[in-house]
């Protein structure tokens, strides 16, 4: 599926009116967040939500600074939302019909980071955030054609109705196969790194640390994970990936194990070579490459930069020991396969090189089935801090509170089926002279885009510092945008079921130009989800290839017939995401689709369908023009969810309305 022509399309020039618009490869400045972009997830076709933690923001709401936002996808504006608690470095996922929940963050927060002023950060009387470290907020997206300022469309954030088991923050969060998040580890209160010195109590850290998992909805009581003992300090934000079989993939520190979400057994993996931290605050750049029928919807994941730093270089929960913005970065990768089928045992194996170190560096899958990486610095780590083991005074700190140097405003592509030694390029893409380090986010858009945004290395709203508060969004446009002609499709459903019988799009023949055969050979359907994007992670972040075969009609269009999700929601859980179709390496736009049945509980499967044999037709031909509309004909309807149901021991009851 990973033809040459979008690879080679790198450094083209744009061939037509939309592709001139918007310059393969550039990076385009395109309006104001209102908030700082720490946390950002799609939510329809529509609109991207974005999350910062309680602080000054100048943009205002119910009479204090707002920290959340809603951005209008289409017009490239912001609307302020309401949050009651402080999302401050908060995790997230999907939900099956839709939704999207946040999971914990920090105690209520004031100015200059202060701690709240009522019940000793319960609640703060200027910034009027409340503690947010155990909060489970929903929110059920909604479109232009909503009132946005309905409660319906707004965050449901209420504590003493809704809340986990234990103070998290900067946990992980991972979707199962039957919709149940997994929440994971996480501090109790603040600091740099989860430890500390001397490390005398790995597994509680005298109470800042939290070392065990739950579930939403609650399967039961918190459990201590051994994994987060031993991965002391280094074990915040934890790289978690579901699979085939139901285990899960987490990497934190230098370990790596298999871990029973069931069971609580945890199998041992080999520790990441070279001693490279790809974990908050090391920040690497970590994705699962593209699930497709060429590679048995087998489970890849690829790490890549962030930091080698000697154990006592970390510090602890104060700050570093070290002046961190002076260590080069990792430029290293390394890719383990943790499920392999031919009964092997899983061992990392070395990948290409990045083109540069890299620490915040972030991982985007885009729909030909190459990897962004984007954001970042060359040196350091991310976090921010007002002293060092090195460095005892603030005004003596040469990037302000950041402990990261060398902003890189050059992303990469990385293609995991070119040959190895010529896998990354960065040929023919743009640089952005805005920094994005700490706090900066990036996300896949519905047309193929990525937006970038946010990166705030400050303890409150600074815009004079070096690195600061940054409200301005940029749109990166990947190479592909220097296609003459974009796809288009119709048929696309509403909901994709867990095997079962196929579904057909059509592909009309102005669609794409030349030879009819070519063109369907050549065509692949992919879903896609960007994931709750936050600290250089997209969670839940996963491409999965529908297998399909297609029809050359005589009126020159192109019928697909496609299969629906593998009958394993290990692969691919349930919940929204995004369908491409991709002709020659050149995507559609994306159409929202649900998949699963848009309830928590064990999804109904069906045996894949066998789909028909492939028909040609010699004589067709595409007759697609030299420019090609912006839109998708296949949108029809966004399907999003709605919270139908009140808590019930602090279960929310999330289904479909339609």
């Amino acid at each position: 599926m990973f033809t040459p022509v979008a690879w080679l399309a790198f450094g083209l020039a744009a061939s037509s009116k939309l592709a001139a618009a918007q310059q393969a490869g550039s990076i385009v400045q395109v309006g104001n967040t209102q908030v700082s972009a720490m946390m950002m997830f799609l939510g329809n076709e529509e609109m991207v939500y974005i999350l910062d933690k309680s602080e000054g923001n100048a943009a205002q709401i119910d009479g204090h600074p707002a920290w959340g936002a809603a951005w209008d996808v289409n017009t490239h504006t912001a609307q302020t939302m309401e949050i009651l608690t402080n999302t401050f470095c908060a995790s997230g996922m999907h939900l099956p019909n839709g939704s999207y929940a946040t999971f914990g963050g920090n105690s209520a927060i004031g100015p200059l980071g202060s701690t709240g002023n009522v019940g000793s950060g319960a609640y703060d009387t200027t910034y009027q955030d409340y503690d947010g470290r155990k909060s489970i907020r929903i929110l059920n997206p909604c479109t232009s054609a909503n009132d946005m300022s309905s409660a319906q469309c707004q965050w449901f954030d209420n504590a003493t109705v809704l809340s986990m088991q234990k103070e998290r923050w900067y946990s992980a969060a991972e979707a199962l196969g039957d919709g149940t998040i997994a929440l994971i580890g996480g501090f109790v209160s603040g600091g740099y790194i989860n430890r500390n010195t001397p490390n005398t109590d790995p597994e509680y850290e005298g109470g800042a640390a939290e070392p065990t998992y739950e579930f939403y909805p609650s399967r039961g009581a918190a459990t201590v994970m051994n994994f987060m003992i031993t991965t002391s300090g280094l074990n915040s934000y934890a790289h978690t990936y579901l699979m085939p079989s139901g285990n899960m993939l987490i990497q934190a520190n230098i370990s790596t194990i298999l871990w029973n979400p069931d069971t609580n057994v945890e199998t041992p993996l080999p520790n990441m070579p070279g001693g490279v931290a790809r974990v908050y605050p090391a920040s690497g750049a970590v994705a699962m490459l593209p699930l497709t029928p060429a590679n048995n919807y087998t489970p890849t994941v690829i790490f890549c930069g962030g930091s080698d730093m000697p154990d006592e270089y970390w510090g602890n929960y104060s700050f570093p020991n070290y002046n961190t913005w002076t260590y080069p970065a990792s430029k290293d990768c390394q890719r383990i396969t943790p499920e392999p089928t031919d009964g092997s045992s899983p061992v990392y194996v070395q990948d290409d090189d990045m083109l540069e170190g890299r620490t915040m560096g972030q991982f985007i899958i885009l729909p030909d089935g190459t990897l962004l990486v984007i954001n970042g610095g060359v040196n350091g780590t991310a976090g921010y801090a007002q002293a060092t083991g090195q460095t005892a005074l603030y005004g003596d700190m040469p990037y302000g509170e950041s402990l990261a140097s060398g902003p890189i405003g050059t992303p990469a592509i990385y293609n995991p089926n070119m040959p190895a030694g010529s896998r990354w390029s960065n040929a023919g893409l743009s640089h952005s002279n805005i920094a994005r380090l700490y706090h900066s986010s990036a996300l896949l858009m519905p047309d193929a885009s990525v937006m970038i945004a946010g990166s705030n290395p400050n303890i409150d709203v600074n815009l004079t510092t070096i690195f600061p508060t940054t409200y301005a969004a940029e749109i990166f446009y990947p190479p592909y945008f220097s296609a003459s002609r974009r796809p288009t499709f119709s048929g696309a459903p509403q909901t994709l079921s867990y095997g079962g019988s196929s579904f057909d799009l059509t592909v009309p023949s102005s669609a794409y130009s030349g030879s009819g055969n070519a063109a369907a050979a050549n065509t692949t359907v992919v879903l896609l989800r960007g994931g709750f994007t936050t600290h250089a992670m997209n969670m839940g972040q996963r491409f999965l290839q529908l297998n399909n075969t297609y029809t050359v009609n005589s009126n020159n269009s192109i019928t697909l017939h496609v299969a629906q999700v593998p009958p394993n929601p290990n692969l691919f859980t349930p919940g929204p995401a995004l369908m491409f179709v991709v002709i020659n390496g050149i995507p559609s736009n994306g159409t929202m689709v649900i998949v699963g049945n848009g309830q928590v509980g064990q999804q109904p499967t069906q045996d894949a369908t066998v789909l028909p044999a492939s028909v040609q037709n010699p004589s067709a031909s595409g007759s697609g023009s030299g420019s090609s509309s912006s839109s998708n004909s296949a949108s029809g309807s966004t399907h999003t969810g709605a919270i139908i149901g009140g808590v019930i021991g602090a279960i929310a009851v999330i289904g479909i309305l339609g």
